[in-house]
């Protein structure tokens, strides 16, 4: 919790836009509901758009009401006080002369609500604007504490470069402006209970980490779907990918997570410290490896339960000829002591059935198939399902027999749901990263070096996509799970991607129950 005699001016650059309206806005009035922003705080938003106060707390209160209805947040006569605290300046963040009246505005403000100097600057704008406003902020002084108890931080949104040499070139960028003790590179995904329990699953309890090992393990898949297409984002997601879009970022974040050694204390620079070294030990990719160990999609028009929804090339603001990929699906090492020959899995994609994010870790089989001889079943392995979304919780499937004569045995599941404790709903990711951030907290957060590493990892799948052409883009039919060839990937006859329901406890074959 925020101290009482803490200060905070919270300046939100791109306030006009969809992200603060639907997500930063919604989120810090329910951390205000909670009582867990500081005593003295006000909320700036900055925009191009022409707005004053009062027609932007206003439209905020009207977003609150829109996308968390039913809420404490949602009742305005409940939530007036955070209202009251919501101001707006209108400057053009490319032109440096305004900025001296954003200045102006923040020194007001934190002297009427005594912010004590304690500035926090989001970044909730086009990334093209990044450079100017951070280098604006620095020719104000706005990135200095002139007091002992001030401080000065900035949140960063992804994407955070197009490549490597754009992601060195921001950093350098950010570095000449603020520390790194400053920085915070925010990845909503980190911010979800559900992924930050996968550090407690694995260190918390003594029948896990011991298993947790190239001894025990026979690999790891990780499976990012949404059930949408690109939407209105067609001009940005052209120009990306869900190489770029999906995996850099959220999936090898959860990668680290999954493989990372047992951090000396749980705090931010012990656990950044294991992370990278994750990072630094994927195996590099040959063109072998692009050409035969990563499998590129595209979705097309299709029907999907009778309605006829657009293939990506007839999407808005879409080249019609665009060879960008709407899923990915790979395979890669580790190598290092604890996975060494362990394969990982990742597929990510737009428009498959169903929208879910999980890991699952695939344990090998007993080393004798003590029933498989006697009744023909097919061989049985354990699996630990960690679901992110939706329906989050755990699920630990092994195998069990069946009464009756003989020893048929079925497999079958213990699970947990998040849902389950409902006196503990879960916290929405942004509320609980903005709340890290405020406290000082970067343990949720990117670190530059990391972010460079995945980078690096990246950048040769995209040089190889880009030097040779005759590398596939294949198509997949909207609604279904991506390219077939993505089943090739995993080695063994006998195994396969696992693919989920809404439900964690149901797979493909029970998605009706």
């Amino acid at each position: 919790m925020a101290k009482k005699n803490d200060g905070l001016i919270l300046v939100i650059f791109g306030a006009s836009g969809d992200l603060t309206l639907r997500k930063l806005i919604p989120a810090l009035c329910d951390l205000s509901n909670q009582n867990l922003l500081p005593k003295n705080y006000a909320i700036l938003g900055v925009g191009r758009t022409e707005m004053n106060d009062s027609t932007f707390r206003e439209k905020m209160h009207e977003g609150i009401q829109k996308f968390i209805p039913n809420t404490i947040c949602a009742a305005k006569p409940v939530n007036d006080e955070f209202i009251e605290r919501l101001h707006y300046v209108s400057i053009n963040t490319s032109d440096s002369n305004d900025y001296s009246i954003l200045n102006q505005k923040i020194t007001n403000l934190d002297n009427k609500f005594n912010a004590g100097g304690r500035y926090l600057f989001y970044l909730a704008t086009p990334p093209d604007l990044y450079e100017t406003i951070i280098n604006n902020i620095g020719l104000q002084n706005l990135n200095k504490s002139p007091q002992t108890d001030a401080w000065r931080r900035i949140i960063v949104e992804k994407p955070f470069g197009n490549d490597l040499a754009s992601a060195k070139a921001l950093n350098k960028k950010i570095l000449e402006v603020f520390n790194e003790d400053q920085i915070y590179r925010i990845d909503h995904y980190l911010g979800k209970e559900s992924v930050q329990n996968i550090m407690v699953t694995r260190f918390s309890n003594g029948i896990f980490e011991p298993l947790w090992n190239r001894n025990f393990i026979d690999h790891i898949e990780i499976t990012s779907s949404e059930n949408i297409g690109v939407e209105s984002r067609g001009g940005y997601y052209d120009h990306s990918g869900a190489l770029r879009d999906m995996i850099q970022n959220h999936l090898l974040q959860l990668v680290a997570l999954i493989a990372m050694e047992p951090p000396a204390v749980a705090e931010s620079k012990s656990i950044h410290n294991e992370t990278i070294k994750v990072f630094q030990s994927m195996r590099p990719l040959t063109i072998k490896d692009i050409k035969n160990n990563i499998i590129r999609g595209q979705y097309t028009s299709s029907k999907i339960k009778g309605v006829k929804v657009l293939g990506y090339r007839e999407e808005n603001n879409v080249n019609t000829a665009s060879k960008t990929e709407t899923y990915v699906a790979m395979k890669f090492f580790i190598d290092n002591w604890r996975w060494s020959g362990v394969p990982f899995y990742i597929r990510t994609g737009k428009r498959l059935p169903i929208r879910v994010t999980e890991l699952v870790v695939h344990f090998k089989p007993s080393p004798h198939v003590l029933f498989t001889k006697e009744t023909g079943v097919p061989m049985l392995s354990n699996q630990l399902v960690i679901r992110i979304q939706p329906d989050e919780g755990i699920l630990l499937k092994f195998g069990m027999k069946v009464p009756g004569a003989g020893f048929k045995v079925q497999e079958v599941g213990m699970d947990f749901h998040y849902s389950q404790l409902s006196n503990s709903p879960l916290p929405d990711a942004y509320g609980r990263l903005l709340l890290d951030c405020i406290l000082g907290d970067s343990t949720l957060f990117s670190r530059g070096d990391a972010l460079e590493a995945t980078w690096q990892f990246i950048d040769h799948i995209l040089t190889a996509w880009h030097e040779n052409p005759d590398i596939k883009l294949y198509g997949y039919p909207a609604g279904t799970w991506g390219p077939d060839n993505a089943d090739e990937l995993i080695d063994s006859p006998e195994r396969t991607w696992r693919y989920p329901c809404k439900n964690l406890t149901a797979d493909v074959n029970f998605c009706e129950l």
